[in-house]
């Protein structure tokens, strides 16, 4: 496949990466002192699945230096995401598919006032991955995830070429005919680890381990479940009692990276996780106490330091 990744940071970096060392045609988008690293020593991942170095990739500074493309694999930050939507027009005209792997629940609506509504497909991913330097891309622990589908749960004969392509790359990958309700419940775990270990400071182990934090955590996850029942997305009345559940199962150290960015001073993706649960909640008069208190707390930073 020739597929573009726009957005060649952690997540980017790393499937690109996998993809383009197995054969497929990949592009990255990147800028700035990345960009040049890619450009001069190539694309270096460490990874305990194994270290690679792909010596020479494709590496531009805007899709518009690409004319045409199978798939786009987006991995932008999310405020980024309607600059970047905004740029793919003409790519997708050619026939290509876009998929994002950002956080969040309102991308590809984002994306859809750009190009049309049958190109996008729904993807979600679970990777814990960063830029430690330019042109090198991190990968933590060993899961590295890839759940992708068309909206409608219909088969393509694009799904199924991304889907061969990422298999053949090693990755672990689903396609799925219900990514929307996917999409939704990653939502409702990253909305309570980003919101809960960001406002009070820690990795998941303390909050978890506290029966005020523990409750917190709880209600944070019930509010977003509420929301996308609201919003006709079919999770389980007791979807956040079971990821409480999977909190209990993850390492003690575990933090998120909207927690790593608070402390780092960086921009936070704050109105896009719990700021938009807070807004669709009012949008569909869900009450959202929990998230809102999270918000209030945190706005303050949203914009990292200036």
């Amino acid at each position: 496949m020739k597929i573009v990744v726009l957005g060649s940071g952690g997540v980017g970096g790393y499937f690109g990466g996998r993809l383009a060392a197995a054969g497929s045609d990949v592009t990255f988008v990147a800028r700035g002192a990345h960009l040049e690293a890619l450009r001069r020593d190539g694309l270096k991942i460490t990874s305990a699945l194994g270290d690679l170095h792909i010596p020479k990739v494709n590496a531009v500074q805007t899709i518009d230096e690409v004319r045409a493309a199978d798939l786009v694999m987006v991995g932008v930050k999310l405020w980024d995401t309607q600059d970047v939507a905004a740029t793919l027009r003409p790519i997708a005209d050619t026939g290509a598919a876009i998929i994002s792997f950002q956080n969040g629940v309102q991308k590809d609506d984002i994306l859809r006032r750009y190009v049309p509504a049958e190109a996008v497909m729904g993807g979600v991913c679970y990777i814990a991955a960063t830029i430690t330097g330019p042109g090198v891309i991190a990968h933590a622990g060993t899961m590295q995830r890839i759940v992708f589908g068309e909206y409608g749960g219909q088969t393509s004969v694009r799904s199924e070429a991304f889907l061969a392509a990422c298999k053949a790359a090693g990755i672990d990958v689903e396609l799925s005919d219900s990514i929307e309700r996917l999409i939704w419940e990653k939502f409702v775990f990253l909305v309570g680890l980003s919101g809960t270990t960001s406002k009070f400071g820690t990795p998941i182990g303390p909050i978890r381990e506290d029966m005020e934090k523990r409750a917190i955590l709880l209600e944070t996850m019930r509010e977003v479940v509420a929301v996308g029942r609201a919003k006709n997305v079919p999770l389980r009345p007791d979807f956040a009692e079971d990821r409480l559940a999977f909190c209990d199962t993850i390492p003690a150290t575990m933090t998120s990276s909207m927690q790593v960015d608070l402390e780092r001073g960086n921009r936070l993706e704050l109105p896009w996780l719990s700021g938009a649960v807070v807004d669709l909640g009012a949008q569909l008069k869900v009450p959202t106490p929990v998230n809102t208190a999270i918000v209030e707390a945190l706005s303050p930073y949203a914009q990292g330091k200036r």
